[in-house]
């Protein structure tokens, strides 16, 4: 049995198109399923939590079998509501706008060969799966929310604060996003907002501390991305040679780097050449802290909650279950 979770809306429809092309590829097969369809946002956490909950208890041998349609947001939000990584089998179908995890996994283009290739899989392939803790946090207005307890959100792509993070944000509430994505140019949207965030951005203080031993001073940085995979915000190829499967975070760190430079700078993540520019340099650990002088916006695979100051970021190592 597969239960399939389909966001209709991911890429201004073309969810609910690709799913209507492999219903009748299972139905054909005779394929056990139940479809799930998104209703707005966070619904697929709960549902995932409520199937994880309701099947995984009432036998201690199940395997909870998962396929998501939708983008990374989509992926990541299912994530989420997973309580039992070790008995959760996930196949992905990308139907998004940026699609980096399945860029980088070398996924087939063609959605139903993508399907064929889940049925057909015996042994999934183990991925790491990053963590993401907010030590302090401060909602939509800045303002901090001290004595609440930390909260932790997965991600399997990749977190980042600041910059990248503020793009994000944008591109989810985005009307231009969805224009592009219409016209088949849904990969210009998150260059199209980063110009404009570029603009906006202010730097601030950061200290990296990595395995709890190195320290890392940036007296002024853009933005920080963590990450399991090489690729983000829709190709842009800010961790070359990430390994999602050596127990490690891959860091892109841009420092006290001129706006103009980044300009020229930008466009060379899409190879990933852009750490020739001194400012931007890169690091690895299986553990991450990082606190800011401010509050600043951050994102886990694309999806923005809320500010923070202080998070920490921890590889864990192998835990995904990735039915390729």
């Amino acid at each position: 049995m597969y239960y399939i979770i389909v966001n209709p809306a991911s890429k201004s429809g073309r969810g609910a198109k690709i799913w209507s092309e492999l219903q009748p590829v299972l139905d054909k097969k005779e394929i056990a399923y139940k479809v799930f369809f998104s209703k707005g946002v966070e619904h697929i956490t709960k549902l995932v939590r409520d199937l994880s909950t309701s099947l995984l208890k009432a036998e201690s041998d199940f395997i909870l079998k998962l396929i998501v349609l939708g983008g990374d947001g989509t992926l990541n939000e299912t994530l989420q509501g997973i309580s039992d990584f070790n008995r959760v089998q996930i196949g992905y179908i990308p139907t998004g706008s940026s699609n980096d995890m399945a860029r980088d996994l070398g996924l087939p283009r063609n959605p139903c060969e993508i399907l064929e290739n889940i049925l057909s899989c015996t042994e999934p392939v183990l991925m790491d799966l990053g963590c993401l803790t907010y030590d302090q946090t401060a909602g939509r207005s800045g303002g901090q929310t001290d004595g609440q307890p930390a909260l932790k959100r997965y991600f399997s792509v990749s977190t980042g604060i600041g910059f990248d993070a503020a793009v994000c944000q944008e591109a989810l509430v985005s009307r231009f996003k969805n224009i592009l994505n219409k016209l088949g140019f849904g990969k210009l949207t998150y260059l199209s907002i980063a110009l404009k965030q570029l603009l906006l951005a202010r730097k601030v203080a950061c200290t990296i501390t990595l395995d709890d031993e190195r320290q890392i001073n940036l007296p002024k940085f853009l933005f920080i991305a963590s990450m399991i995979h090489q690729y983000e915000g829709g190709g842009f190829k800010f961790c070359p040679g990430a390994d999602f499967r050596d127990g490690l975070i891959d860091i892109c760190a841009v420092g006290n780097i001129p706006k103009w430079l980044i300009l020229i700078a930008l466009p060379t993540a899409f190879s990933g050449e852009h750490y020739r520019f001194e400012g931007i340099d890169r690091y690895s650990a299986s553990k991450i802290h990082l606190e800011t002088s401010v509050p600043l916006w951050v994102h886990t695979d694309g999806e923005v909650t809320m500010k923070s100051s202080s998070i920490t970021i921890t590889c864990e190592q192998k835990k995904l279950q990735f039915l390729i």
